[in-house]
């Protein structure tokens, strides 16, 4: 794997983004080595990757370059380490603190300044394995001093940005964004989308957890390294300290995946909206005219959702409507409801790879004599699919025989609601109405597109408000 992937399959296989520092302050290398040791041995559990800073080992000489040594070779083999130096020079010079990091020291990545330019720090991305995090806009009170400068192509952070993804031909490189401004991070999100952040300056430093997660996280929950260390390394017990760092950043995730599922799922439901308005006309399933019910009364619509079955590529894409809402409910099986929604049943329990069962209008007196076909086991949840609805009155006679099976009724998806009191009603007796769309929702797509009159929507607006 390169450095990215190895980092990605690290953060994702333990569910942390948490990027543990190893900056000691000690008097004397033994000091520093136990210390760093301590907080390896607490954490690694939690921990996606390490970020040590060289320049405390480095200030105790050769003693403490054998003990940068041994903690990086104490870290597991599986976690990446990040060897906080802050390299860039010449190429030739850069050449040999590549060489120190990765090989002398067994670093994973390294983090790099941008200063001298792309031959600066081309050595340190030749090594797919090896990764880099380049300054971009670092934590400390000073960094606006060049990192903020405005160019004729935007501010001097913003062109590192874009030009690090310019470098990142091995999937190699991520940025190191600092904690300390969040709208910067935001910025620096929007230019770089799929790189990953370092991100110092969480704690002591200042910096907001929940504004720096919820401005620097990919949609898909991952892309940062949050990295903390002096609340953890002083911490009591370090474990606690990063296992509950650890768990404020997940739940933080969690709510921001949530926010994106959620965006995803209304555009869906637009889609499969002016999709499923246009298939209902094209195929007959609703007409405008004169018609009566078989309640008697006279209605100017007409659904007969029967006329799917005639139409496979419609049926197809009705089904994918249906799971839509399914996928987000907890249920066991499907129970179709006869006549006209099993065929959609069946269509919904192929697209899900879910069984479906149904209760029959009238129980056979020869045979089996079951009342529902289909398998299933008692105290399984079952969500009821039925064409559509109108009042909800006509859904409680099957799930009074689904319940006297012994199954468990929750939820009702329906593809259309006609919305004439159903929801309210099924509500009060505990169960809850999922509709793919409503007529009054797709009489509003029709007319936008000019598929229908405007007397004919006024004709059957003013037929649905009539109790």
């Amino acid at each position: 794997m390169n450095f990215i992937e190895r980092l990605e399959s690290r953060a994702r296989e333990i569910n942390s983004l948490l990027c543990v520092g190893l900056d000691p302050r000690a008097e004397n290398a033994n000091e520093a080595l136990e210390q760093c040791l301590r907080v390896v041995d607490a954490t690694h559990e939690l921990a996606a990757a390490f970020k040590i800073n060289s320049a405390f080992f480095e200030v105790f000489g050769g003693e403490g370059m054998n003990a940068l040594r041994e903690v990086i070779a104490r870290v597991p083999r599986e976690i990446p380490v990040i060897l906080d130096a802050k390299r860039g020079d010449i190429a030739v010079t850069s050449i040999a603190y590549a060489r120190a990091a990765f090989e002398t020291f067994g670093a994973s990545a390294i983090t790099v300044s941008p200063y001298l330019g792309s031959d600066g720090l081309q050595p340190f991305f030749e090594n797919a394995e090896r990764g880099a995090f380049v300054l971009c806009k670092t934590s400390n009170p000073g960094a606006d001093d060049f990192q903020a400068l405005e160019t004729n192509d935007g501010a001097l952070f913003e062109i590192v940005a874009q030009r690090a993804q310019v470098w990142n031909t091995r999937n190699n490189i991520g940025l190191v964004v600092g904690a300390t401004d969040v709208a910067r991070i935001a910025r620096a999100r929007e230019i770089a989308r799929e790189m990953w952040f370092l991100v110092p300056g969480i704690g002591a430093q200042g910096g907001d957890l929940e504004a720096t997660s919820r401005a620097g996280l990919r949609a898909d929950g991952m892309g940062l390294l949050i990295n903390a260390s002096r609340s953890i390394a002083s911490a009591a017990n370090p474990k606690d300290a990063a296992r509950k760092l650890r768990d404020e950043i997940n739940e933080i995730r969690d709510s921001r995946l949530e926010i994106e599922k959620s965006k995803i799922r209304n555009q869906k439901s637009e889609m499969y909206g002016a999709e499923l308005a246009s298939d209902l006309l094209t195929s007959h399933c609703i007409r405008f005219g004169e018609f009566t019910l078989k309640s008697g009364k006279p209605s100017p619509i007409y659904l007969d959702l029967r006329r799917l079955v005639s139409y496979p590529q419609i049926l197809k894409r009705v089904a994918r409507a249906y799971a839509n809402v399914l996928r987000g409910l907890q249920y066991d099986r499907i129970a179709g409801i006869p006549y006209a929604a099993l065929p959609i049943a069946t269509a919904a329990s192929l697209e899900l790879n879910k069984p479906l069962i149904y209760p029959r209008r009238e129980v056979k007196e020869y045979g089996t004599k079951a009342a529902i076909e289909g398998e299933y086991n008692a105290d399984e949840t079952v969500v009821v699919l039925d064409d559509l609805t109108t009042t909800g009155e006509t859904k409680f006679e099957a799930i009074e025989k689904l319940t006297s099976a012994g199954l468990r009724v929750r939820d009702i998806v329906v593809l259309i609601d006609r919305g004439q009191g159903a929801k309210e009603l099924l509500s009060r007796a505990g169960f809850a109405l999922h509709a793919v769309t409503t007529l009054p929702d797709l009489l509003d797509i029709w007319r936008a597109s000019n598929a229908i009159t405007q007397e004919q929507y006024d004709a059957v607006k003013k037929f649905l408000a009539e109790k």
